[in-house]
C-alpha cells in the first residue's frame, strides 16, 4: 500500500486512534482502585475538617476517622449521618448539598450532643470564583463563625448565611464579594431534602 495515499492514512489513523483507546482505558482501569482511595480519603478529611480535627496526613487522618466515627447512616441518597466521638462526647455529622453561583457546593456540619448547636463546619465547591465565593472553602477562618451558632427553631432549620446579619444566634456573615455563592449555602443548610433538614428524624432518634 502507497504510504501517501487517502486509504493509507484512514487505515493508520483508526488503528492508531484504536491502540490509543485501549491504553487509556487500561490506564483508567488500573487506576481506579487507588483513584477510589483517593476520593474516599479525601471525604474522610472534609468530615474530620468539620470535626475541627484539620491539617493531617493522610495515614494519621485514615487512623484518627477509625477512631472518631463510630457510625453511619443513610439518610437519603447521597446523604449520610455519622455519628462520632470526640473527647468521650458525642458528636453528629452530616453531609449537606447545593447550588453555589457557577455549580455544586456541598459541605459536612458537626453538630454537639445537644442536637441543637454546631461543633464546627466544612464547606467545597465545584467551581466557584477564587478570591470570592471559593472563600467557602479556602478560608478556615469564615468556616469557624460556625461554631456555637443555633440550628434549629421550632423545629425548622434556622441556620445560615446573611449579608446582614440581624439574628446572631442562628447567622453567619456572608462571604464579602459572593452574595450568591453565600445564599447558595444558606439554601443548601436549611433545604429539608439535601440540607440539614433531611436528619430531623435521625437525630430524634439519637
Amino acid at each position: 500500500m502507497k504510504t501517501n495515499s487517502n486509504t493509507y492514512t484512514v487505515i493508520y489513523s483508526a488503528v492508531m486512534v484504536v491502540i490509543v483507546a485501549f491504553l487509556l482505558a487500561f490506564v483508567s482501569q488500573a487506576l481506579k482502585s487507588r483513584q477510589d482511595a483517593n476520593v474516599a480519603l479525601d471525604i474522610k478529611k472534609q468530615i474530620l475538617n468539620s470535626l475541627n480535627l484539620r491539617g493531617l496526613s493522610d495515614a494519621d487522618a485514615e487512623a484518627k476517622y477509625q477512631e472518631v466515627v463510630k457510625q453511619e447512616e443513610t439518610a437519603g441518597e447521597g446523604l449520610t449521618l455519622y455519628t462520632c466521638e470526640i473527647d468521650g462526647e458525642p458528636k453528629y455529622v452530616v453531609n449537606v448539598k447545593g447550588m453555589g453561583l457557577w455549580g455544586a457546593i456541598y459541605g459536612y456540619i458537626s453538630i454537639n450532643a445537644d442536637k441543637q448547636t454546631v461543633y464546627g463546619a466544612y464547606f467545597n465547591h465545584d467551581s466557584e470564583t477564587a478570591g470570592l465565593g471559593a472563600e467557602i472553602k479556602d478560608s478556615q477562618k469564615w468556616q469557624e463563625l460556625f461554631q456555637g451558632k443555633q440550628i434549629f427553631k421550632d423545629g425548622e432549620v434556622m441556620l445560615g448565611v446573611e449579608k446582614k446579619v440581624e439574628n446572631p444566634d442562628f447567622e453567619v456573615d456572608a462571604v464579602t464579594g459572593a452574595t450568591l455563592t453565600s445564599n447558595g449555602v444558606r439554601d443548601m443548610l436549611r433545604d429539608k431534602k439535601t440540607g440539614i433538614g433531611a436528619y430531623v428524624e435521625l437525630l430524634k432518634n439519637k
